[in-house]
């Protein structure tokens, strides 16, 4: 797993910055799952930006009521698999659907909060570091990541989504928004995929 101390330091936020950083990460994922399903016409990606909505839903409308476990039932049907598809985009799109998941039993469990928290990082991280490796055959680790020019890309976009939310004194809807906004305006995937 890999490790930065932006995941240390995430930690010491109060829990709608936590959901919100991990929302941020899941929308970031989003494009890898959207471009699969275009290429493979294997399901329809808006089920899965429906799902990532109602996150957004919940940190933005006090009066909002989610049905998390329904949400995840959603997700199972969403998950495509390794052994059927002869693609390496299936890669990515199953990351951003594990971290969805997390993220949601996470929202059922607030106890896993901390843990999903830097699971979701690493696993954001790891997509990075996976398709570098597929494509120099250089297998990133803890040890060599900062050599890696994409992977050092993916930990300032964390660090830059830590940054803004540390800002915050209080809950701060506005701030919310305008992140999900921005990271909407410019949906361009921790692997590069524009949509």
């Amino acid at each position: 797993m890999l490790k930065n101390p932006v995941q240390l330091r995430l930690e010491k936020l109060e829990p709608w910055q936590h959901i919100t950083f991990m929302v941020s990460l899941c929308e970031r994922m989003y494009p890898n799952y959207a471009f699969f399903c275009q290429e493979t016409e294997f399901a329809d990606e808006q089920k899965y930006r429906s799902i990532l909505d109602s996150i957004w839903e919940i940190l933005t409308v006090k009066t909002a009521k989610i049905n998390f476990e329904k949400q995840l039932e959603k997700l199972e049907e969403l998950v495509p698999s390794a052994d059927e598809h002869d693609l390496y985009a299936v890669n990515p799109a199953i990351d951003a659907c594990v971290a969805l998941a997390d993220l949601l039993h996470a929202m059922l469990d607030r106890d896993l909060m901390l843990e999903t928290l830097t699971k979701l990082s690493s696993l954001s991280a790891e997509t990075v570091a996976d398709l570098e490796f597929a494509q120099t055959g250089v297998e990133i680790t803890n040890e060599n990541q900062k050599e890696n020019e994409a992977v050092c890309a993916e930990w300032d976009m964390q660090w830059a989504i830590f940054r803004a939310l540390k800002e915050a004194e209080r809950r701060d809807i506005e701030l919310i928004k305008d992140l999900r906004q921005e990271l909407r305006d410019e949906p361009v995937s921790n692997i590069g995929i524009e949509l």
